[in-house]
């Protein structure tokens, strides 16, 4: 009688992390052509319009109607940026950059203590009862406020002046922000308020030693959200400011709009130069707002 011996058979091992990361669609599965091309039609719908700002600023007035919308033009002038910032651009920068940080550095400040306070007594019902008048906040538009705002303004005597944009916008941007740091202060660890105690911190010591660096992210999340809203705002300017000395840059966007016609060259070339910031400012805290937005995913 013979015998054979066979060898066992080995079972298949699961891809390990740095061969799925080498074989992405054999660890993945099927790829995901839907969502690739939306997001090559999202990324189209955004950029066809930057480009044609960009290559209209290039152009002069004159042969602006006669070209094509989309092609660049033969011979590009800087002449439309000469002219805006000719046009007291600096003077509505200047007015732009003092509205939005004398609002958000208020705001955010305010905020973050209010979130604190409402997390850390949250079984008072004072502190309950702020939290909901913050949230009712959140379901008031700017627009069904505007004539109360414009008559408190009045009787301040603050109407045409950089202060009356300051103040609607604090109280404008305090409520989403306290939403959103109160979400984030929740999550820190009760654990951790309890050991500063025991050291002897008090609340004060707390809210800025403790809560302040673990929530970093939202912080700067909230401050560059509120930042863009202010720095775009329209609504503001162009009901509680009269002189042009008041003016920022969204508003100013009219002084190139003629009686008869609209220097469109020119428009763009301002708001490529209002763009600027912003850009700057996303470059910067780019990885503390997406930090910030995805906190709540990877939780």
């Amino acid at each position: 009688m013979t015998t054979t011996l066979t060898k066992p058979r080995r079972r298949p091992q699961k891809a390990t992390q740095h061969e799925r990361q080498r074989h992405p669609r054999r660890a993945g599965g099927r790829r995901n052509w839907g969502g690739g091309l939306a997001g090559l039609l999202w990324l189209a719908v955004v950029a066809v319009p930057l480009y044609w700002a960009l290559i209209t600023s290039l152009k002069a007035r004159s042969g602006y109607y006669a070209s094509n919308p989309l092609v660049p033009s033969s011979d590009p002038t800087l002449d439309n940026y000469r002219m805006v910032i000719e046009s007291d651009f600096v003077r509505y920068f200047v007015n732009s950059v003092v509205v939005t940080a004398g609002a958000v550095v208020p705001a955010v400040v305010f905020s973050f203590m209010a979130a604190y306070a409402i997390v850390r007594g949250w079984r008072m019902r004072v502190l309950r009862a702020i939290n909901g008048l913050f949230l009712m906040g959140l379901a008031i538009p700017l627009q069904a406020t505007v004539i109360p705002v414009y008559l408190i303004i009045i009787k301040l005597h603050l109407y045409d002046s950089l202060l009356a944009l300051i103040l609607p916008s604090i109280a404008f941007a305090i409520p989403l922000s306290v939403l959103v740091l109160t979400n984030f202060i929740r999550d820190v660890p009760k654990e951790l308020f309890d050991s500063m105690r025991v050291d002897g911190a008090g609340e004060w010591t707390t809210l800025w030693r403790l809560a302040a660096p673990l929530t970093r992210p939202a912080i700067i999340t909230v401050a560059i959200f509120n930042a863009l809203t202010i720095w775009n705002g329209f609504l503001l300017p162009l009901i509680l400011t009269q002189s042009p000395e008041r003016r920022t840059l969204p508003l100013a966007l009219w002084t190139f709009q003629g009686q008869y016609g609209v220097n469109v060259p020119a428009v763009l070339a301002a708001v490529v130069l209002t763009t600027l910031p912003v850009l700057v400012l996303y470059a910067f805290g780019r990885r503390q707002l997406l930090s910030g937005l995805t906190a709540g995913f990877s939780r």
